[in-house]
């Protein structure tokens, strides 16, 4: 299997590494969120990768430290997507909440949606006390700050009650986004959204 190790000296051996890790992260990502965590071994993962058991192990120290570097990239690529939204908003903190909410009807429209990658991953490690159920909350808790402070702009106030809210509003979108119509999902979500706005403007 090639893993593009290079002549394995210098900036060719460091490229390398880089690349067998990518491909280890990007694989797993794609599977675990398909098919679930639990379901998927470190033979599959290793064989989709086109890399060795070995080439595995010097990157992770075993399959859980596999699954919380994925779920660190998966926050990295939404913290990412969420600034991005915020920033193409302009300076209204209304534009700004409704994008964050586009931002993520586009993940429930996107093909191959599966739910929200943190939630199913709760569910597969319901021990609070978890390294990977750790990683969720530590997300979801950015997720909640972020949101709160833009609603609490729009308010000109704190606005603890309405980010609670809107992640209520968002967990429902994301686990009816893989059950029903992901267009009907999203327009409600979308309403869902513009209620909370209308409540803190009035």
């Amino acid at each position: 299997m090639s893993e593009g190790k290079g002549n394995g000296k210098g900036a060719g051996a460091g490229a390398g590494t880089s690349a067998a890790r990518a491909r280890l992260l990007a694989t797993a990502t794609r599977i675990f969120y398909a098919e679930g965590i639990h379901a998927v071994g470190v033979d599959r993962i290793v064989s989709e990768a086109e890399v060795t058991r070995a080439t595995l192990y010097r990157h992770f120290a075993g399959k859980e430290e596999l699954v919380l570097a994925c779920l660190g990239q998966v926050d990295q690529g939404m913290r990412a997507g969420v600034e991005a939204a915020v920033r193409e908003a302009g300076p209204s903190a209304a534009d700004a909440v409704r994008a964050v909410a586009g931002f993520i009807t586009g993940g429930i429209r996107s093909e191959g949606f599966r739910g929200c990658a943190f939630l199913n991953a709760a569910v597969e490690y319901p021990d609070p006390d978890h390294p990977v159920h750790q990683a969720v909350l530590t997300h979801r808790q950015w997720f909640l700050e972020r949101v709160t402070e833009l609603l609490a702009r729009v308010a000109g106030e704190p606005a603890e009650e309405a980010g609670h809210d809107f992640v209520m509003l968002r967990d429902g979108a994301m686990a009816a986004g893989c059950l029903s119509d992901p267009e009907l999902v999203s327009a409600t979500f979308l309403r869902g959204v513009d209620g909370v706005l209308r409540a803190l403007e009035s």
